[in-house]
C-alpha cells in the first residue's frame, strides 16, 4: 500500500496515519524525520543536506527527493508507505512521480482530508484556552497565531498539490470534519477500491 495523505495542519493526517501504520504494518514517512535520519547516518545525501542546513539555507527539492529515494529502499518500506506532509509542492509531486516510476512503483491512493479551515482555527483557539485554564503551557502548534501562519503557508504553497493529483484521476477527497472513526472507515473504502 503506497499512499499520500494531504490536507492542512490540524486536518487529522497524523491521527489517520498512525491508524494506517497499525493496520497495514507500513511506515509513515515524514520528510523531516527522514532528513534528520539521513544527516545523522551520514549518508551521501545526508551530508549534502547537512552542508545546506549548516549554511542556514532550505534544503532543495532535489535533496528532499534524494532522501525520499533512499528511505524507500529500506526494508520496512518494501510493502508500502504513507507519505504525510510530502509532497508539499507540484514540483515535488512531479519529482515523486518520476522517482516511483524509476523504481517500478506506483501510488495506490492519494487521500485529501477536506476540512473547514475556520472551524479548525476555532478548535485550536478553544484548545489553547482550555490548556491555559488548566494552568498548562500551550504547545507551539496549538498557539492560534502560529497555527494561522501554518495554515496560510499551506494555502499558499501546498494546497495546489491536491488539484495536481485530481487532474491525474488519483485523488480521493474525504470529509475530515467527521468523527475520527468515520474518516478511518472512508479511507479504508478508498484503499480497498485501489
Amino acid at each position: 500500500m503506497r499512499l499520500i495523505l494531504l490536507g492542512p495542519p490540524g486536518a487529522g493526517k497524523g491521527t489517520q496515519a498512525k491508524r494506517l501504520v497499525a493496520r497495514y504494518g507500513i511506515p509513515q514517512l515524514s520528510t523531516g524525520d527522514m532528513l534528520r535520519a539521513a544527516v545523522a547516518a551520514g549518508t551521501p545525501i545526508g551530508l549534502k543536506a547537512r552542508a545546506v542546513m549548516d549554511a542556514g539555507q532550505l534544503v532543495s527539492d532535489d535533496i528532499v527527493i534524494g532522501i525520499v529515494a533512499e528511505r524507500l529502499d529500506e526494508p520496512d518500506a518494501r510493502k508500502g508507505f504513507i507519505l504525510d506532509g510530502f509532497p508539499r509542492t507540484v514540483a515535488q509531486a512531479k519529482a515523486l512521480d518520476g522517482l516511483l516510476e524509476s523504481k517500478g512503483l506506483k501510488l495506490d491512493a492519494v487521500v485529501e482530508l477536506k476540512v473547514d479551515q475556520d472551524e479548525l482555527v476555532g478548535r485550536i483557539v478553544k484548545r489553547a484556552e482550555e490548556t491555559k485554564a488548566r494552568g498548562e503551557a500551550v504547545r507551539k502548534d496549538d498557539d492560534p497565531e502560529v497555527f494561522k501562519t501554518r495554515l496560510a503557508a499551506y494555502n499558499r504553497d501546498t494546497a495546489v498539490v491536491a488539484p495536481y493529483y485530481a487532474e491525474r484521476g488519483q485523488l480521493a477527497v474525504i470529509d475530515g470534519m467527521q468523527d475520527i472513526d468515520k474518516v478511518s472507515a472512508d479511507i479504508e473504502r478508498v484503499l480497498v477500491a485501489a
